[in-house]
Formats: structure tokens, sequence, C-alpha cells
């Protein structure tokens, strides 16, 4: 049986493809446009998924959407008359985006694909989170927290999650979510504010609060509790005295919140600190101003955390689960993920690797099979890799190298290659890695990465600045072999869980490795890890095991394969145009090696 899940018209828009419960294919539609995080219809990725199994439109035997169109519209319609005329601006765009398509959603799939309506279902927006992390996870039963911007009305909902295995003649498929937050509270439109206000784009620069907040000292958490109220429940409130993103198409707050916090960040501006930079002064009043804005991101992130750990705390004295699983845009923000393991009594947190809207498509093809069809889990579905999407094969890049003269030496034997990569990477090459099927989700792990040496601590200079192109504080994860990583990094058990596989967690690093790799110890003593063994894929694991023996540290660098405001690569064109529009020194294309022309 065939289900086709599709998310789109918000952020991130993606299709997701299953067989009999397993995953087929996932990919977002940003990597076949190259439009980051394109929200429209997602046909380059239904095509994709669709020829990966063979398939055409009528073959499905579901479709589904992956949250409530009509719902949405009534919560947009609600919402502006609430808040009327300020909202004035919000109607006019809505009526013309959701004139334009979003209304119309049921026929433009049903059209597309060449399906009756019958073979089309639409999933609730949050019941598609908690699908995408529960049946993807390994637990028999598990809590459920699922927590983002907002879908149709929800903002964050909690419950509990029991599923069947094939292997089992009794039990049911069935998620619970029987506590809800509801618009405008919402945990993730309070960090987008934030975001906005330190000037990043919302829905795109979340991760760079949480990156710049470890440059700063939670200093201003009263202030940010003067807008942001967490009960003792678990429950929580904005106040919307200090926000406009209710009414106003284009501002997230407003100038009461500006009162408060002081005048926003410009964007794109140059981001000093004493900690950035040792010789700046910190007399220096643009020092100071800096500063002022990374103590500000270090309180909402703080914050955050609070109340994810306290919403995490009151929902395993609901449940008495021994696991919890997690989706929704809020789930990627990885401090918060190792805080809610280490300060709550889960044993384990299991987070969907596509947690925000990308992966609520493949949520609701979960739905659909596994509670509307009530068909069984298979144990082969539990995700323990990202590796679902296109890949192209050596004869393609062959072709491809070849037809644009690009020179490259071949490497037939994988492990020679891998041993030739690794002596480079010790001696200071920077490193490009395209191969096999693109990642699921925002994390780069291992087939569209860039690799470098962490030890050297002028690495986290040199990638940033020459070669993604990007803000300086910006850190990079470490990738590290899942049989070693408890010496460098402090998750409990950390080899043995899955989280940590997809870049999910910071983790403290122990404190006698920090020095061992800078270059992927963030400010503050962490890191984002990626744990890999060798079976899930084998050439990244050797590259970074010879890279071991070579150096004596079994940890290499890891950052995205993109340049600064571009999806991930996707094809060989676009693997060799980032490569030779940056400063890395090789790149890897399956078995060959292409090297800069010096």
């Amino acid at each position: 049986m065939y289900i086709l899940g599709i998310s789109c018209f918000y952020h991130d828009s993606a299709a997701a493809l299953i067989k009999d419960g397993e995953l087929v294919a996932a990919a977002m539609e940003e990597r076949f446009t190259r439009k980051k995080h394109d929200n429209g219809f997602p046909a380059k990725a239904i095509d994709f998924v669709l020829s990966q199994a063979g398939l055409t439109g009528p073959d499905l035997d579901y479709a589904v959407f992956y949250e409530k169109p009509m719902v949405k519209f009534e919560r947009i319609l609600m919402s502006t008359l609430g808040t009327w005329p300020r909202s004035a601006g919000v109607w006019r765009e809505a009526v013309l985006s959701w004139l334009e398509d979003r209304l119309w959603v049921k026929s433009l799939i049903t059209k597309y694909l060449n399906i009756p309506d019958s073979k089309l279902l639409f999933a609730d927006h949050h019941m598609s989170h908690a699908a995408s992390a529960f049946f993807t996870s390994p637990f028999d039963e598990a809590a459920v927290l699922t927590i983002d911007g907002v879908g149709e009305w929800t903002t964050a909902a909690t419950g509990v999650a029991r599923g069947r295995w094939e292997d089992q003649p009794d039990g049911v498929n069935e998620i619970i979510l029987d506590q809800e937050q509801r618009f405008p509270h919402s945990v993730g439109l309070l960090y987008s504010a934030f975001t906005a206000w330190l000037g990043f784009k919302v829905n795109n620069g979340e991760y760079k609060v949480m990156g710049m907040s470890p440059y700063g000292e939670p200093k201003y958490m009263d202030r940010v509790y003067k807008v942001f109220n967490l009960h003792d429940d678990g429950s929580f409130n904005l106040n919307m005295d200090y926000f406009s993103f209710h009414y106003s198409p284009k501002q997230t707050y407003n100038g009461k919140f500006v009162e408060l916090f002081g005048p926003p960040r410009k964007p794109e501006s140059e981001f000093i600190t004493t900690r950035t930079n040792p010789e700046a002064s910190p007399n220096d009043p643009y020092v100071k101003e800096c500063q002022y804005y990374a103590d500000v991101s270090a309180s909402i992130q703080r914050v955050t955390e609070e109340a994810l750990v306290l919403i995490a705390n009151k929902l395993y004295e609901r449940t008495h689960q021994k696991y919890l699983v997690m989706a929704g845009g809020v789930a990627l923000n990885s401090v918060a993920n190792y805080k809610i393991l280490q300060e709550t009594p889960f044993e384990d947190v299991f987070i969907q690797p596509a947690a925000g809207d990308d992966g609520g498509a493949l949520g609701a093809a979960l739905w659909a099979y596994h509670q509307v069809l009530g068909r069984p889990r298979r144990r082969d579905s539990v995700m323990r890799h990202a590796y679902y999407g296109a890949e192209y094969g050596e004869a393609e890049i062959k072709r491809f190298l070849d037809s644009n003269g690009i020179p490259y030496d071949t490497y037939e034997d994988k492990a020679e290659l891998a041993e030739v990569v690794a002596d480079h990477l010790a001696n200071g090459k920077v490193i490009s890695i395209f191969q096999g099927r693109f990642e699921w989700g925002p994390r780069a792990l291992g087939n569209r990465s860039i690799l470098a040496d962490p030890r050297r601590e002028e690495m986290k200079q040199i990638v940033n600045e020459k070669i993604k192109f990007r803000e300086p504080f910006r850190p990079f994860a470490p990738v590290v072999l899942e049989e070693r990583a408890q010496e460098y990094y402090a998750i409990p058990d950390v080899g043995k869980r899955l989280a940590p596989r997809f870049m999910l967690m910071v983790s403290p690093v122990v404190e006698d490795k920090r020095d061992e790799v800078p270059a992927t110890t963030h400010e503050g003593g962490t890191g984002r890890l990626q744990t890999i063994d060798r079976p899930t894929n084998p050439l990244y694991y050797d590259i970074v095991a010879r890279f071991g023996d070579i150096t004596g540290t079994p940890v290499v660098l890891n950052t995205s394969f993109n340049l600064r405001g571009e999806p991930i690569v996707n094809t060989p064109a676009n693997a060799s145009w980032t490569f030779h529009n940056s400063d890395i020194d090789m790149m890897i294309m399956e078995k060959f090696l292409v090297r800069k022309e010096k």
C-alpha cells in the first residue's frame, strides 16, 4: 500500500511516500527549486518521491494533506475580526494567498495526481507532527509533545501514543492529544518575535538566535517574562500588548516591545563581542550594543528551555511514560532538547529529524496508515538514518564531470578514498562530500556535507568566512564515531540513543576534550554532535575513523554543503557550483575526488 504525504503553503513544503508503513522517499521542495524554505505546492518533490517507487499518481492508495485548510482559514478569519481594523493588512494578504491556491488545495492535489476525491485525506496539523515522531520512534508507547508556531489553532499539544507492531497480535495504534495551547499563545511565535528583533528572518533565522545565545548571559529573563507568562502547570500565554503578529502581515512585535527591549538589531550588521573577538574593547559602544543583543538572545533561549522542561515534566507527571517523542519546529531547539533529557524523568527522547512542517508530510501519511487504516507498525520503519532524498549514480556524475571538463581522480576502493581524504583533512584541507541520497530534514548528515579538521581553532573562522560566507558566531557540528562518542560528549549512553544521530541535541563536551576539538566546541563548552556507525554510512564512517587513526581524534567538523542563503546542494551541478564558488579545497563525488586547480 502506497500513501503520499504532502505539506505546503506555510514554509518548508515537502512530500513523503510510504509503502506499507515504511518510508520510501522524502524531500523538501527547496532542494529542487533552489528557493530556500520554498512554501509552494511541492510538485517537484512529489514527482521525485513517486519516481523513486516507479509510481504515478493513480497508483497511490491515498494522498494525505498535513493539515485542515478550512480550520486554518477559520482561525485567520476569527483572529482578523478580533483585531479589526488593525488587521486589515493581514486580511488583504490572506485573501489574496488563500484565493490563489490554499482554499483550493483539494482540487489542486487531486488534479495534479489524477486521483478521485475519495483517495484524498486531511490530517490535523499537530496530529501530523505527533505521528511523524511516534511512528518512526523505537518505542512501544510514549508521551507526546508537539510544539511550533501554529497549526490550525493549536500551538502546542501533549498526550500519549501507543502502537502495535506487526509481530504483535493485540494492541492498537493510537495517539491521543488531550491537552493543547491555542493561538495566539505560542512558544514558537514568541521565539520568532525575538528572531525578528535580533535582525534575522522569521521561519529561517531562529537557529541563529540559538547560535548567538552562548555569547551572552541571560540577564534579561525578567523582561522576557513580562511578555511571556509560564504557569506552574506548564501552560503559558503571551502578553499580547507587546506583539503584532496577530494583526500585522509584516511585523511580529510592536512599539511597546521596542520600549521594553530597545531598538532592534539591524539585519546583516556585524556582530562583535569580546567573546567573538578577544581584541575588541568592552567599552566600545558598538561592542556593548552587540553584547546586549547577545544577552537578550541568551535570555529568550533560557526562557524557552525553562518552558519546554516544565511542559515535559508536567507531561511526565500526567502520563508516567518512560519515553518522550517530539516534533514541531520548536523541537529543533537542540539545546533545549538536551535539557529535557537531563532535567526530566524521561529515560529517552526521540525527535523527528524533519521536525518542522516538512516532517508534517511524513506524519500525515503515517497517520493515515496506522490510525485511519489501523495497520500495524513495522520494526524496520524506525528511523535510524535520514537518507531518503534523491541520489545520482557514478555514471551520471562521471558524465557531468567529463562534459564540463572537470578533472578528477577515481578510487575504485572506497577504503583508499577514505584514507586519502582523512590524510588531507589532517593536513588542513576543507573537503565537501556528495554521495548517496540527500538527507531528510534540515541537517547535513554526511551525504551533502563539508568536512574539516576540528582540532584547528582557525577552522571555524575559515569555514564561516571563506566557505559558507556567513556570520562568524555560527557554530559547527562534530561528527563522532558512535562507539567513541562517550569519550567526548556528556549525554548519558550517547552511543545508544537515536536523537544524536540527527544532530538534535547539544551536549556538553567532556571537559578535558574541549581543547582537543576547539573548532566544533561552541562557546560555553558544548557541541551539537552527530554520531555515526559504519552500516549506516560506510564512507563517511571510514573517513572519520581513519582521521582518528591518523590524529588520535575520532571527530570531524561537519557543516552543510551549501553557501549562505541557499538550500543544501542536491544535484552534481549544485555541488560543483558551490565547490567552485567557495574556498573548499576538494570534493568527493561518490568514487571521484575533485581537486581545485591551482
